[in-house]
């Protein structure tokens, strides 16, 4: 996942292990809250990203056309890393935790991770590599990914 550097607005290509640009995340630039869409590379919206402006610390939603998907909260009182509760409304809930630095994040479903996330460190953009689990849907773990990068390196 790559962060366009001159871009007016958040926009993101996520390519495959191949390097095919296989999706899309294209925010809103005149919005209340950060609100983006999470496209197929056809310009399809298979997702919808909408933070939560009134709410006590950083608040996400997702939704996959009109039905909410998942809730993601970033935890207010942590010390050295960002936590995340990740609140799924089909399945389990996840938990992500950040490492010192806040480039390396695990995400976990009771305990077992199913999905690691990593930031490249001297990059241009922001770029991330991003390896989930067989059983975990990819384009869930990947709007995961884009909060997590939002809340922790949205002032860059």
């Amino acid at each position: 996942m790559k962060q366009k550097v001159f871009s007016l607005g958040d926009k993101f290509a996520i390519q495959d292990e191949n390097g095919a640009e296989a999706f899309f995340v294209d925010g809103r630039v005149f919005s209340v809250g950060h609100q983006l869409s999470f496209e197929d590379a056809q310009g399809n919206e298979l997702l919808f990203i909408k933070q939560k402006v009134l709410s006590w610390g950083p608040t996400y939603e997702i939704y996959k056309g009109e039905e909410h998907v998942a809730t993601i909260k970033k935890e207010l009182f942590t010390f050295f890393h960002c936590t995340f509760d990740i609140h799924l409304d089909e399945q389990g809930d996840l938990a992500a935790e950040g490492n010192f630095s806040d480039h390396e994040y695990v995400v976990t479903r009771d305990g077992a991770a199913v999905a690691q996330i990593s930031k490249q460190w001297f990059t241009w953009a922001d770029t991330y590599g991003v390896e989930i689990g067989e059983a975990e849907d990819p384009v869930l773990m990947l709007a995961c990914t884009v909060v997590i990068d939002m809340c922790c390196h949205g002032d860059r």
